[in-house]
């Protein structure tokens, strides 16, 4: 069992609706292009697949998902929607648990690397990666670049989403790498407003680049969205790409 904080049965029956955007067909069109590519004629396996936001579209894609994830509770909201022989499920850690067979593909996205809360346990969660690969397979990541540059000496909090049924904001720990989000959303039109914290640690970029090399990997690519535009010093987030050598 890793740090990673459990959803609960009431957070994951709301987490489609909340996250209905990022479910949208203008999201997860570039998203399931990107990974159908990489993964080919081959599986993909998929770290925290949750209620399988990406991975139930990209099985209907025809590509072959396994997943895996923590969260009971998460795993049953997927199971609603897809047969388990269709895409199984392997309830678990993402930096321990593994599943029979080989992979093209293993990816983990929505910044979900960071509910590992020390640099260990994502260590051994690139480990675990490349562990499930076949060789020549990728692993890809989707995660945000901390927005340390968003902080004036004095400041510990940075607010990422100020709207009519949401509040958030993020507060750090610059020493740990821990960042705290915190949510503050509105049920329904009244003005009571239902409080969510969750704990992360952040990575940069080129910290990923190592803990991909300690496990054997190499870099391959890092673009800025699914859409493969290029990756700058502006960029607020990242896609990157491993590979396992031949």
């Amino acid at each position: 069992m890793t740090s990673s904080e459990l959803w609960t049965h009431a957070t994951a029956d709301r987490y489609d609706t909340e996250e209905a955007e990022a479910s949208s067909a203008a999201v997860l069109g570039p998203t399931l292009a990107f990974l159908a590519e990489l993964a080919g004629d081959g599986r993909a396996l998929e770290f925290a697949i949750g209620t399988g936001r990406v991975g139930v579209p990209l099985r209907e894609r025809g590509v072959p998902v396994v997943g895996i994830e923590l969260s009971e509770h998460m795993a049953a909201v997927l199971r609603r929607k897809i047969d388990k022989d269709a895409l199984p499920v392997v309830i678990g850690d993402m930096a321990t648990t593994v599943v029979p067979g080989g992979f093209t593909l293993v990816y983990l996205v929505y910044n979900t690397i960071t509910n590992l809360l020390t640099q260990d346990e994502q260590v051994e969660c690139f480990r675990n990666a490349a562990r499930h690969l076949e060789p020549g397979g990728r692993f890809v990541i989707e995660l945000d670049v901390p927005p340390l540059r968003l902080l004036p000496p004095g400041q510990v909090a940075v607010p990422f989403d100020v709207s009519q049924q949401h509040l958030g904001f993020d507060t750090f720990d610059l020493v740990e790498q821990i960042l705290v989000s915190h949510h503050f959303t509105r049920d329904g039109e009244n003005s009571h407003y239902r409080r969510r914290n969750s704990r992360h640690r952040y990575a940069w970029p080129a910290e990923l680049d190592l803990m991909a090399r300690i496990a054997g990997l190499e870099p391959e690519r890092r673009v800025a969205d699914w859409d493969g535009s290029p990756f700058t010093q502006d960029s607020a987030k990242h896609i990157s790409v491993w590979r396992k050598p031949t």
